[in-house]
């Protein structure tokens, strides 16, 4: 009976103690450590990734252009463009996608990190990757997510109803999807459908 009553005090005692600043700093500092320790870690594979995506070669604009689909999710392609980091030797392509109203819109994002330049670009991009955090306000929210295994930041602008979302495919391909009127679901929906997989 003591136990079960010491035990009912002790989580009322967390409980009021939950936004205690001495509980929140502890909070912080171990998702620090947490943190810390998975940049040291995927410094170590990135390492060994970026060898070989160095000796890799980047897709071609033809390969980059001929990926993307005129049609998303009943949105027509409406713009696009390849080799905007061709003068660094970075292949990559854009493209935005729109209904007639021009009020929902799609708009895709990738960076090659295959090649020397291509590689040590997203190698930076990549450590973003490498931690885990939440935030929110009255305005926007940002946090990192894991979906079909691969680790994404998603963020949500309230007032504008504009989600986007960045990822790593393969370790290799930098993504960033934008959707404007759009929530994140919808947007993670969009993704999928452009089957990322395709790519390389």
């Amino acid at each position: 009976m003591k136990k079960g009553i010491l035990f009912f005090a002790i989580i009322m005692f967390l409980s009021a103690c939950k936004d205690n600043p001495v509980v929140k700093k502890a909070k912080e500092a171990k998702d620090n450590v947490v943190n810390t320790n998975n940049i040291i870690k995927e410094s170590t594979k990135i390492q060994d990734d970026i060898k070989k995506l160095s000796e890799t070669t980047p897709l071609s604009n033809d390969e980059m252009k001929s990926w993307l689909p005129d049609e998303v999710d009943g949105m027509k392609r409406t713009a696009f463009k390849t080799g905007a980091m061709g003068m660094m030797k970075i292949a990559s392509v854009e493209a935005t996608y729109s209904t007639e109203e021009k009020g929902k819109s799609f708009k895709i994002e990738v960076i090659d990190g295959a090649g020397e330049m291509g590689a040590m670009a997203t190698a930076g991009l990549r450590m973003a990757f490498s931690t885990e955090f939440e935030e929110e306000d009255e305005f926007k929210s940002r946090k990192t997510v894991t979906k079909n295994g691969i680790k994404a930041i998603e963020e949500f602008d309230k007032r504008r109803n504009r989600s986007v979302i960045q990822l790593m495919q393969d370790n290799r391909f930098y993504v960033k999807a934008t959707g404007n009127d759009m929530k994140i679901d919808d947007l993670w929906n969009l993704i999928d459908e452009i089957d990322l997989d395709n790519l390389g």
